[in-house]
């Protein structure tokens, strides 16, 4: 069940230059995987660090974070809750780092819904590299109304 693009922009509110999800790969019950390939020529590399670049451990997790806001999509399904509102980051419970990703690496991210109470979703993540963690995250997401559209220049 690859998932293309447009699915996803279907799904969740992010757009590039911040959308870090490439592709759905599969959804399994309530265990969704996901994949981001990360750009060689992105912008932030040339801070981060310059003549060693490695992606921010804060995107790592954002990748991760959309996956679930993905799971979620997904696991609502085209209702009218998910037409009006948009999954919130809203606790991060945990995060180990496990190993530097890097220009052209692939992340294969897999977010697992561990329980929901009322608008509150609590998810459990990881994203590997080469079959290796790179971070575990657990956090959760809360629905919320979705504000109003505000152009941006």
């Amino acid at each position: 069940m690859a998932g293309n693009r447009q699915e996803i922009l279907d799904l969740i509110p992010h757009r590039p230059p911040f959308l870090w999800v490439d592709s759905i790969l599969e959804l399994n019950g309530e265990i969704l995987t996901t994949t981001t390939t990360i750009p060689d020529d992105l912008e932030l590399f040339r801070g981060h660090y310059p003549g060693n670049p490695i992606v921010p451990g804060v995107l790592i997790c954002e990748a991760v974070f959309q996956s679930g806001a993905l799971l979620i999509a997904k696991l609502i399904g085209k209702t009218d809750e998910l037409k009006t509102n948009v999954p919130v980051l809203s606790r991060i419970t945990g995060c180990r780092f496990k190993r530097q990703v890097l220009p052209g690496d692939t992340l294969v991210i897999r977010v697992e819904l561990k329980e929901r109470l009322a608008s509150a979703w609590f998810i459990k993540g990881v994203a590997r590299v080469n079959g290796k963690v790179a971070v575990q995250v657990t956090f959760s997401c809360t629905l919320v109304p979705q504000p109003t559209s505000v152009e941006l220049p």
